[in-house]
């Protein structure tokens, strides 16, 4: 089915949720969007096949706010597959864009924070992302997430995502490069980390908000990825990694990246083509052909983990 065009005024955002079954969680939700301090906003919601009275809030959220709300029917295909879609779908000339889950809630000024940081007369493909609160909302516990302190690049991409798609917002250029990679690229593990890999593959720049988190990211049993900070979460990530886990997000990564492999610089298609020879080869030569690519995460414990990752194999 082709969906008519819906153009986005230039200095508005066009925010894209997915949601399933969030009957529990959207009203809080839909509220803090709400209240938002940037006004000029219009929510783009995927509805993924919900059972339960999801549609019904949507519904009445549209009702309350006339012009700012569109609800559309997802692909059921998961919930990567739905936001793919949602970027497949924007407007030929869009505006800002950004990303929501449909259980967290915002602080009031998300938004404004993060067009304020992208409109910076820099017109180059730009991706904001922002801190959050991990939130048990039982006894109202919230954990700041870490600050970023290393330089946010195609080189961390590669074996970490540092952009947590409900923070997420991007520039009309960067919405205009990821509509177009999204129309060309079939499947990927995560849509935040395809963004982040995308952007900064493409030359663009990655403007990470260390200031105070912008958003309450419920933690939950329905949570599709989540903060994965117990010790119970830590050790079955590690088992994960030695089953291949990691080996095949990695994967999914670069053949989406080769799908659009035109869209990256020179440099970055480079890199990209040595990270994926060093994966597949014999111990020795991967690490040295991982040396020389310097694939980096952001903390000293992370880092230890891939190369221990690299040197099993197991990536």
């Amino acid at each position: 089915m082709t969906l008519p065009e819906i153009s986005t005024p230039s200095t508005g955002v066009d925010l894209l949720m997915g949601v399933r079954n969030g009957a529990a969680f959207l009203p809080g939700q839909l509220e803090s969007i709400a209240s938002q301090t940037f006004s000029n906003w219009r929510v783009v919601f995927s509805d993924d096949g919900s059972t339960d009275g999801t549609r019904s809030i949507l519904d009445q959220f549209l009702q309350e706010h006339p012009g700012k709300v569109i609800v559309r029917e997802g692909p059921q295909q998961g919930f990567s597959a739905n936001f793919m879609q949602l970027i497949r779908d924007l407007p030929g000339t869009p505006g800002h864009v950004g990303f929501a889950d449909q259980d967290d809630i915002w602080m009031t000024d998300k938004l404004s924070r993060g067009i304020t940081a992208l409109d910076d007369g820099d017109e180059g493909p730009k991706l904001y992302a922002a801190r959050s609160f991990y939130w048990q909302p039982a006894m109202d516990q919230r954990q700041p997430s870490p600050p970023i302190l290393k330089p946010c690049c195609f080189r961390n991409a590669l074996i970490e995502n540092v952009a947590s798609g409900n923070t997420i917002l991007l520039n009309p250029a960067a919405a205009r490069l990821a509509r177009e990679a999204a129309r060309r690229t079939d499947r990927v593990f995560a849509h935040d980390w395809w963004l982040y890999l995308l952007v900064s593959g493409a030359g663009g720049r990655i403007i990470f908000d260390n200031g105070p988190p912008c958003l309450l990211y419920r933690q939950h049993g329905g949570n599709v990825i989540g903060a994965g900070n117990s010790l119970p979460q830590q050790v079955r990530r590690k088992l994960a990694v030695l089953r291949g886990a990691f080996s095949d997000r990695l994967q999914s990564n670069i053949k989406a990246l080769d799908e659009v492999r035109d869209l990256l610089t020179d440099e970055n298609r480079r890199i990209l083509d040595d990270f994926a020879e060093a994966r597949t080869a014999s111990m020795l030569p991967r690490l040295v052909g991982l040396r020389r690519i310097r694939p980096y995460r952001q903390s000293l414990l992370g880092n230890i983990g891939f190369w221990g990752a690299a040197s099993l194999g197991r990536i």
